[in-house]
C-alpha cells in the first residue's frame, strides 16, 4: 500500500478525523486518481473495522468513531468521485420503521455502507412504509431498522406496502435491530437480516454480487 493510502487507512482504522481530512486533501492535491484514494483506503479500512468488530477487538463505539473519519474524508471525496462519473457500488435507503425514533444502529449501518462504497439515501425514523415505496424507485436496497419489539410489526407492513405498489421485485428488502432473527426475516419476507453493521455490508454486497 503507497505510504499516502496507508496514512488515511490508519487514520481511520484509528478514529482520527483530522487526519483523514488531511490526508484526503494531500493525495488529491497530488492529483490521485479519487476511485483509488476510496478504494485502496477508505473502503479496505472500513473493511477491516468491521473484520475487527467481528471477532471482538472493536466494540460499537470504536465502530462509530471509525466510521466518523470515513465520513470526512468521503465528504471530500465525494465530488471528486462525481466530477470523475465513478459510479457508487449500489445505493441503500436506510431508515427506522414508523413508531420507532432510534437512529444509532440505522446511522451506524449507514456509515458503514458509504465506507463500502455505497451511496446512502437516509430517509431517518419514525419513517412512513409510503417513504419506503417511494424510495424503491431510487434504490437498490432497502435497510429496515427496528429496535423495539412494538415497532417490528411495522416491517412487515412496509414489505406489504412494497408488494402492494408492485415494487417488492425491484428492490431487495433487509431488517436489523436489536430483537430481530432471521426466522422473522424470513416469515415476513424480507431477503435477509443483519445482527449488526458490520453484518449489514455484507448481506447487501452478497444480494447485489458485489
Amino acid at each position: 500500500m503507497e505510504p499516502i493510502f496507508q496514512e488515511i487507512y490508519d487514520g481511520i482504522l484509528n478514529g482520527e478525523s483530522k487526519t483523514v481530512e488531511a490526508k484526503v486533501r494531500a493525495a488529491l492535491e497530488s492529483k490521485v486518481n479519487p476511485k483509488e484514494i476510496l478504494d485502496q483506503s477508505m473502503v479496505s479500512a472500513m473493511a477491516e473495522v468491521g473484520r475487527r468488530f467481528e471477532i471482538g477487538e472493536y466494540y460499537v463505539p470504536e465502530m462509530l468513531i471509525s466510521a466518523r473519519a470515513m465520513q470526512v474524508g468521503m465528504a471530500i471525496l465525494k465530488p471528486h468521485l462525481k466530477d470523475a462519473n465513478i459510479a457508487a457500488a449500489g445505493k441503500v435507503a436506510v431508515g427506522t420503521v414508523k413508531g420507532d425514533l432510534h437512529d444509532i444502529g440505522k446511522n451506524l449501518v449507514a456509515m458503514m455502507l458509504e465506507g463500502a462504497g455505497f451511496e446512502i439515501l437516509d430517509l431517518g425514523t419514525d419513517v412512513d412504509p409510503e417513504k419506503f415505496v417511494a424510495a424503491a424507485d431510487q434504490v437498490d436496497v432497502i435497510a429496515l431498522s427496528a429496535l423495539l419489539t412494538t415497532t417490528m410489526p411495522n416491517m412487515k407492513v412496509t414489505i406489504d406496502a412494497l408488494k402492494t405498489a408492485g415494487k417488492r421485485d425491484k428492490v431487495k428488502v433487509i431488517i436489523g435491530g436489536a430483537p430481530i432473527t432471521e426466522t422473522y426475516a424470513l416469515q415476513i419476507g424480507a431477503d435477509g437480516s443483519a445482527p449488526d453493521a458490520s453484518r449489514a455490508v455484507a448481506i447487501t454486497k452478497a444480494l447485489l454480487g458485489k
